[in-house]
This record gives C-alpha cells, sequence and structure tokens, in this order.
C-alpha cells in the first residue's frame, strides 16, 4: 500500500463531494480524505499502485486541480 499527497483546489465540502464518487469508485483506491483545514487542502489517497496522472486526470475531469507533493 503506497499513500500519494497532492495539493488541490477543493476548498470546501461541495468540491470534494464533486470528486467523491470518481474516487470511490477507483479499484485501485482503498482509501482517501481531504484536509480543508490545511492551506494546500491536502488529498491523501491510500492505494494499491494508482498512478499519479491518474488521480490528476480524475480531478482534472471534473474539474478540479491537484498537483502531487513530494
Amino acid at each position: 500500500m503506497e499513500v500519494l499527497v497532492f495539493k488541490t483546489n477543493l476548498t470546501d465540502n461541495n468540491r470534494v463531494r464533486d470528486v467523491e464518487t470518481y474516487l470511490d469508485i477507483h479499484p485501485r483506491i482503498q482509501r482517501w480524505n481531504v484536509d480543508l483545514q490545511d492551506c494546500d487542502n491536502i488529498l491523501r489517497i491510500e492505494s494499491n499502485g494508482v498512478d499519479v496522472t491518474e488521480v490528476e486526470k480524475i480531478l482534472f475531469n471534473a474539474g478540479y486541480y491537484c498537483e502531487e507533493l513530494d
């Protein structure tokens, strides 16, 4: 299991709900959460081999931005 961390523009619960379905149904994403208290609105994903670009594409297609943090 790996943990991926992204900076996002998911600034409130409504925006998080916009991507919830896409992240919930992804077969390799085990758990995820968004820290709206963090200045970077951090998205953390626990996965079994999901690709970073795949996560970025999911959010982009939903109308949002994310960038992996090192």
